[in-house]
C-alpha cells in the first residue's frame, strides 16, 4: 500500500464491496452532518449571548465554559463525557455508548469552534444596521432573521464546514463513547492500519479528500454569491437614498 505501482480502479471496487467500511463511513457522515448542524445552532446562540447581551454576572464564566474544549486535551474530554453518560444513562437502563453518545460528544467540542467563528463575525458587524431596523419598527427576532442572519451567513457556513470536518476526523473522543455497533470511519481506519496497510485505505483517502474539497468549494461559492448580493443590495439602497 505504500509503494507506487501505477493507476488502478481495482481498490475502489474492493472498497465498495467492503460492507463494514461502507457502514462505518455512513455512520460517520450521519453523525458529522447532524453534529455540525446542531453545533451551528447552539454556537450561534452562544455567540449572540457573548456579543449581543448586556454584561451579566457569570458572563465571563459562560464564555470560558463554552470555549473550554478548545484547550482541553481530547483524552480528558472523552473520559469526562464517558463518565457523564454512564452517570446519566445507566440508571435509566440506557446504554452510555452508541451513536447518540458520539453525536452529543461531537456537538460538545465542535460547538466551541463555531462559537469563536460566529463571535468574531458578530463583533465586526455594524450595529447601526440592526438599530436602524428596530427604529423602523422591527422586533429583535425579525432583525435577526432579516438583517443579522444574512450578514453572518458566510461565518455560519464556515463554522458548519469546520464542525463537519472535525467531527468526521475525530477518533480519540469517539473511541471513548462509541459502542460495538457504532464504529466510525476514523476508528475503522485506525484499527485497519494497526493490522497492516491496505490499498483500500488509500482509495478511501482519495475519496475523502475529493468530498471535502468539493464541499469546501461549494461553501466558498455560496458565500461568495451571498457576499456579492449583500454588497449589491447595499449599493442599491445607498443610491435610492
Amino acid at each position: 500500500a505504500t509503494t507506487w505501482s501505477g493507476f488502478s480502479l481495482k481498490w475502489y471496487v474492493e472498497l465498495f464491496k467492503d460492507d463494514s467500511m461502507l457502514n462505518a463511513a455512513w455512520i460517520s457522515l450521519k453523525i458529522a452532518f447532524f453534529a455540525a448542524t446542531a453545533a451551528v445552532m447552539l454556537g450561534t446562540l452562544a455567540a449572540m449571548v457573548m456579543t449581543r447581551f448586556k454584561p451579566f454576572r457569570g458572563k465571563t464564566l459562560f464564555g470560558a465554559l463554552i470555549t473550554a474544549p478548545l484547550v482541553m486535551p481530547e483524552v480528558v474530554t472523552g473520559l469526562s463525557l464517558l463518565l457523564m453518560f454512564v452517570t446519566l444513562f445507566s440508571p435509566l437502563g440506557m446504554s452510555p455508548k452508541g451513536i447518540g453518545s458520539i453525536w452529543i460528544a461531537h456537538v460538545t467540542f465542535t460547538m466551541a469552534f463555531v462559537t469563536v467563528v460566529v463571535s468574531s463575525r458578530l463583533a465586526d458587524l455594524d450595529k447601526s444596521l440592526e438599530e436602524a431596523a428596530m427604529d423602523l419598527g422591527a422586533n429583535r427576532l425579525k432583525v435577526f432573521f432579516v438583517i443579522t442572519l444574512p450578514i453572518i451567513m458566510p461565518a455560519l457556513m464556515s463554522g458548519w464546514l469546520l464542525a463537519f470536518t472535525l467531527s468526521l476526523d475525530d477518533v480519540v473522543i469517539s473511541s471513548f463513547v462509541a459502542g460495538p455497533d457504532s464504529t466510525t470511519l476514523p476508528m475503522k481506519i485506525f484499527s485497519s492500519v494497526r493490522l497492516g496497510l491496505n490499498p483500500k485505505i488509500n482509495a478511501l483517502a482519495t475519496l475523502l479528500v475529493a468530498v471535502v474539497a468539493t464541499a469546501a468549494l461549494i461553501g466558498w461559492w455560496i458565500s461568495y454569491r451571498e457576499e456579492k448580493r449583500r454588497i449589491r443590495d447595499m449599493q442599491m439602497v445607498l443610491q435610492q437614498g
